[in-house]
């Protein structure tokens, strides 16, 4: 990391899977990669409850004594569905909302393995960025290869001219927690020089007019 800059993150926000999967690796990187903010002095953000993957990773963020935040739609905490949370929960209405308040309160994003819900999140921070909204770094953790379709499939896009080059840096990936958060600490966020033009205060009622031919 030397002559490197690094941004100071407080806050990560973690995606995984409810369920453990079928790999015991995915349990112990998750267990892994509590420690490694807990011994980093790194707070999580979460979708709250203890299951499967989210449930490891917050409880070793919170047995390294750090701050664990569940951001949680009340429809999941109804007959104790998704278990206790490890740590402060917010009860949100909408999955849009706690999706909102995740960007909002965390400096950086990390994805475990996990299905379409984790993958849902990890895009829609990607394409947030790509448009501006937000601009902090975005990582998943390549756990025995478990992202390497994913990854090939975003490299695909780039060829194909779906995906700026630009656009592709957004996502971060390596195959230890220490070199994702290092990563994830060294990013720089390099904006399409279009797209930063976007005005996105709650006050805006137009926004300026893109240029059709951008690839979002």
């Amino acid at each position: 990391m030397e002559g490197v800059s690094v941004r100071k993150i407080k806050k990560i926000c973690v995606f995984c899977g409810a369920n453990s999967g079928k790999d015991v690796a995915f349990v112990n990187a998750a267990f892994h990669l509590g420690k490694v903010l807990g011994k980093r002095k790194i707070d999580l953000v979460y979708g709250g409850g203890k299951l499967g993957l989210m449930g490891c990773v917050s409880t070793a963020v919170a047995q390294h004594e750090r701050q664990v935040l569940g951001i949680i739609p009340s429809a999941f905490t109804v007959n104790n569905l998704v278990g206790e949370t490890c740590g402060k929960e917010i009860k949100v209405a909408t999955m849009q909302e706690r999706l909102v308040m995740m960007m909002e309160l965390s400096d950086a994003f990390i994805a475990l393995p996990g299905g379409f819900g984790t993958l849902e999140e990890l895009f829609q921070m990607i394409s947030w960025a790509q448009l501006n909204i937000h601009n902090k770094p975005i990582g998943v953790l390549n756990i025995n290869g478990f992202f390497n379709g994913l990854l090939s499939f975003v490299d695909h896009a780039v060829k194909q001219e779906f995906i700026t080059p630009r656009a592709r840096k957004i996502l971060i990936s390596a195959t230890t927690a220490d070199e994702l958060v290092d990563k994830l600490q060294a990013f720089r966020f390099e904006p399409d020089p279009a797209l930063s033009k976007l005005k996105w205060s709650p006050s805006s009622s137009q926004k300026e007019k893109l240029d059709l031919t951008l690839r979002l």
